[in-house]
């Protein structure tokens, strides 16, 4: 009995070594994977990194780690063009879950099977990058409109406020829009005209009310999956396959 133990006594004692080692050997390599991949992706910030699985090392042997959580604050994507024409907009709290995610020996290299994740843009960013390649548009002889604010507009609509100026005063006027993805691009489309008190053609007010905006390099390659409207911005969910972590 005292021999068994003593057995007994040696396995909880290297059973808590083996976790305790377990657990510094995955904080490790998750501080490791948030610096390669804020110098991968050129962020301002350290993103948070968590490792999931049980135990860590024997994942390490196979080489693929089964679940890996990637938690960035504030992450700058481009919306097309090139040169003068160039622009980003400010994406939030993008987190993404990346499953099956294969590395090599050294660790410079890692490779998602597959990325599921959500992230959030602001109104004021969406508009400001919108209004960025824009001017008021002319609408009727004389009278010129442009979007002023986007908010919530409840019902997973965005309220998007027109502003009209010209020879007659004109009061600002809202409308309730759609968000939808297409690709890589978002769009705004109002579900029906504003009355601005004035004769409009449907194109022309179009054109102010309606707009799109480009979201592209998306860390790692994940792309837009869909989008609504919230309280405070659109929130839109991500994913992707074969999506480079690092190298």
């Amino acid at each position: 009995m005292r021999a068994l133990r003593i057995s007994l006594i040696l396995l909880v004692v290297l059973g808590g070594l083996f976790v305790l080692a377990d657990r510094v050997a995955v904080g490790f390599a998750e501080d490791e994977a948030a610096g390669r991949i804020k110098s991968t992706e050129g962020l301002a910030t350290t993103p948070d990194v968590s490792i999931g699985g049980f135990p860590f090392l024997t994942q390490v042997v196979g080489g693929e780690l089964d679940d890996v959580k990637i938690g960035i604050k504030s992450y700058e994507a481009s919306t097309g063009g090139t040169g003068s024409s160039a622009g980003t907009i400010r994406i939030d709290d993008l987190n993404a879950e990346m499953r099956g995610v294969a590395f090599n020996g050294g660790y410079s290299s890692a490779t998602a099977g597959s990325a599921t994740g959500s992230a959030s843009i602001s109104y004021a960013e969406l508009l400001k990058a919108a209004k960025s390649k824009s001017e008021p548009a002319r609408v009727a002889p004389g009278f010129t409109a442009e979007v002023v604010s986007l908010s919530d507009g409840g019902n997973g609509k965005i309220k998007v406020m027109v502003s009209v100026t010209g020879p007659v005063k004109v009061p600002p006027v809202s409308v309730l829009s759609s968000v939808t993805v297409s690709g890589d691009t978002v769009k705004v489309h109002a579900d029906s005209l504003p009355k601005v008190g004035v004769q409009l053609a449907e194109g022309r007010i179009r054109s102010v009310t309606d707009f799109q905006q480009k979201i592209e390099q998306l860390p790692g390659g994940i792309k837009l999956d869909s989008v609504q409207a919230g309280r405070g911005g659109v929130e839109i969910t991500v994913k992707g396959s074969d999506v480079r972590l690092v190298g």
